[in-house]
Parts: C-alpha cells; sequence; structure tokens
C-alpha cells in the first residue's frame, strides 16, 4: 500500500512534478511559455494536490535513464582528482575575479585592501567536500558566488561590516555535496554570498539541452 498523498513530503512530490515537466517539454509536449509557467507554480506552491495537478494531463512519464541525468546536470561538479592545498588571492587597491570551471584547492585566502574580489564558484570542479575560505576585508568588498546544492557555513568575525547570505540553497539527501566554510575578519567591509544560477534556470537549461538532444 502506497502512502497517501498528503502525508507523502511536499519536496519529493515536488521533485517529481519537475522532472514530469522537464521531461515532456524536453520532447515537445509542452510550449516553452507553459513550462515556465508551470514550473514557477511548482516551484513556490506548498500543496500536494496543486502539484499533482500541474503535471496530471502530461503523457510521458519519467526513467531512470532521465534521473541519472538529472543528477549529473543538477549536482555540483565534484571530480576525482588532486587540488592545491592553498591558493591566495591578494587584492590592493585593485580587484581580482577568480571564475570559471577552474579546480578548487583546498584552502582559498583572500586579502583585500581598499579594493575587493569575487570569487565564483558556479561552474568550479570541487575534488574534495569540503573548502575553506579564509579572509581579511579592510574598506573593502567581496562576492562569493555559489552553486546550489551546497552548504555554507560562515564564521567571520565583522566589525562596521557585515556578510550577507540571504539566499538559502536547496541540498538533496541523496547526492554528496560541498560545504564552504567562510572564515577571517571583515573591518569597514562586506561579503555577499549569492547564488549566481538559481535552481529554476538550472532546470530550463537542463530542459533545454534535452530539447535539442530529442529534436
Amino acid at each position: 500500500m502506497s502512502v497517501i498523498l498528503a502525508d507523502r513530503p511536499i519536496e519529493s512530490v515536488r521533485s517529481e512534478i519537475i522532472d514530469q515537466l522537464v521531461m515532456n517539454y524536453s520532447h515537445g509536449e509542452l510550449s516553452y511559455e507553459a513550462f515556465e509557467r508551470r514550473l514557477d507554480q511548482a516551484m513556490e506552491s506548498q500543496c500536494h494536490q496543486t502539484l499533482v495537478e500541474l503535471a496530471k494531463d502530461l503523457p510521458l512519464t519519467v526513467d531512470k535513464a532521465f534521473v541519472e541525468s538529472k543528477k549529473q546536470d543538477l549536482a555540483p561538479n565534484i571530480v576525482s582528482g588532486d587540488a592545491e592545498d592553498v591558493e591566495h588571492m591578494i587584492n590592493v587597491f585593485s580587484g581580482n575575479t577568480r571564475s570559471g570551471a577552474w579546480t578548487v584547492p583546498k584552502e582559498i585566502r583572500a586579502f583585500s585592501l581598499c579594493s575587493g574580489c569575487d570569487i565564483d564558484l558556479t561552474d568550479a570542479k570541487f575534488t574534495q567536500t569540503e573548502l575553506r575560505i579564509k579572509v581579511f576585508s579592510l574598506f573593502s568588498g567581496s562576492n562569493i558566488y555559489i552553486p546550489e546544492n551546497v552548504n555554507v557555513i560562515s564564521k567571520a568575525f565583522c566589525i562596521f561590516g557585515g556578510i550577507d547570505y540571504q539566499t538559502a540553497t536547496q541540498v538533496n539527501p541523496h547526492i554528496v555535496t560541498p560545504t564552504i566554510i567562510i572564515e577571517g575578519f571583515c573591518i569597514f567591509s562586506g561579503i555577499d554570498i549569492k547564488v549566481k544560477r538559481t535552481m529554476k534556470e538550472k532546470f530550463v537549461e537542463m530542459a533545454d539541452s534535452l530539447k535539442k538532444l530529442f529534436s
């Protein structure tokens, strides 16, 4: 006997419905406008029945191959191999950006004086499940862009400054996810922790990629 709909975890139901939306859109069963509208509703709804109704008329169901593809597309990019122990980012009256498909070291040490730096982990490759970012920031501002499905722990100490982390990422308990630990001092400075590409944008990107594949 299966568990009644109302007693199922809402996030499990949401995940299944989004999978169906992506599957049917990528196979041409939904227009882009309908897909985007239903995806917005699926990500916002807290009602089990409302979620189910979003996919009730869709003909295609999700198979195991799709689920495995989704795990690879949406999970943080964890790869095998070795990484540097420490990478330094020194910014004095200047700026520095680290971005792209770079291999993340075990520890990043960022020193900023009257300047700032951007650490973009959106497309980065993680070889370990823990990354420490140690910062010293004086009269500066820095941005740390994180992917969805990561844990963030902030231990930095601030004087006349602050760390802004208002976007909680959605951590999938079924996959291995990195933990990012931020430590250090911010004096007359600030650090913004942001998600550069949201989960909705990732779903749309994955759906468009599959649609091109099946076209």
